[in-house]
């Protein structure tokens, strides 16, 4: 009697798996593919310090995002380093100055890391068109978990998602001026959290 309960039980656990397994192949297949339009979606970044704050853009090197009518289920976003811009220092120069060091291994390291990627894990619904976000962000090389708000839209063959992710740099190793890695920097020291706001446009291939 014991043995048959257990090849029951067995046999249930089995159903539960597969169920499960199926859902997920389900969902999968109902999902749209979306691809990032380049030329319209943008990424606004914003960097403060104790003395002040720069803010600029930076570009979509690529991206695609899949979504069924209920939610985004996964993508793969990825900027290209190489296109930061600063929009706030009207001196040619020292905005000059200013992206060159962003570039540098003192920052970004954009020669050796020309592209930042976000592979989106999962979108849980929060009300309305609004969602958490959840995936794995790749900044010089280093991959890390990260959650961030979002807006999604989906009208027809397109996609529109907005939001801000907030990015620790320390997490990255980018660690200049950064009070996580140096003491005693006054006035210099330059805050770990800088911000992100996109707005993406997507259409069906």
């Amino acid at each position: 009697m014991r043995s048959k309960l257990t090849i029951l039980g067995r046999i249930r656990v089995s159903l539960v798996v597969m169920t499960v397994i199926l859902a997920g192949f389900s969902m999968k297949a109902n999902a749209i593919d979306y691809v990032v339009d380049k030329g319209v979606s943008t990424v606004k970044w914003e960097a403060k310090k104790v003395t002040g704050q720069h803010n600029g853009t930076i570009s979509f090197a690529n991206g695609s995002l899949s979504a069924t009518k209920a939610a985004i289920t996964g993508g793969t976003l990825v900027i290209d380093m190489k296109s930061i811009v600063n929009v706030d220092l009207t001196d040619a120069g020292y905005n000059k100055k200013l992206i060159g060091h962003l570039s540098s291994d003192d920052f970004f390291g954009v020669d050796k890391f020309p592209e930042a990627t976000l592979v989106v894990k999962k979108a849980t619904l929060v009300s309305g068109d609004d969602f958490k976000i959840s995936g794995d962000l790749t900044i010089k090389g280093v991959t890390n978990p990260i959650e961030f708000s979002a807006k999604v839209k989906q009208n027809g063959d397109k996609l529109n998602a907005e939001g801000v992710m907030t990015v620790n740099r320390a997490k990255y190793g980018v660690k200049y001026g950064s009070s996580s890695f140096f003491q005693g920097l006054g006035d210099k020291v330059i805050y770990d959290d800088f911000t992100l706001a996109f707005s993406i446009v997507a259409q069906t291939k």
